[in-house]
């Protein structure tokens, strides 16, 4: 089983920033072999990708938010990290953290960021 401890988001003015903070633990994963990332659902839509980072810190993301998001992890502290930056109303949703230790994937109970003013 994996655990998820997920921190960060809330309610955001657009133009502001956030950061958003997982950290997975518990038997059937191996953290610093794993990719993590984060994927959102916003309402009535179906949940996309957001960003990841390999065990060898490659980072993708995806094209709504590349420039202005920034994923990292801390395999001491065995957290994953993701800032985003200049937020707008379309980036409200909720964000799942994500563990993938092929074949296996977690994921966690999801953060909700609204954008709003």
């Amino acid at each position: 089983q994996v655990q998820f401890v997920e921190s960060g988001g809330g309610l955001v003015q657009p133009g502001e920033s956030t950061t958003l903070s997982c950290a997975p633990s518990g038997i059937g994963f191996h953290f610093t072999t794993s990719t993590l990332g984060w994927y959102r659902q916003a309402p009535g839509e179906q949940r996309e990708f957001v960003a990841s980072i390999t065990d060898s810190n490659t980072k993708t993301y995806a094209d709504s938010v590349k420039g202005r998001c920034t994923i990292s992890r801390d395999n001491d502290k065995r957290a994953v990290f993701l800032v985003l930056n200049n937020l707008a109303p379309a980036d409200t949703a909720v964000y799942y953290c994500f563990v993938l230790w092929s074949p296996d994937n977690f994921w966690g109970q999801g953060t909700q960021v609204t954008v709003s003013s």
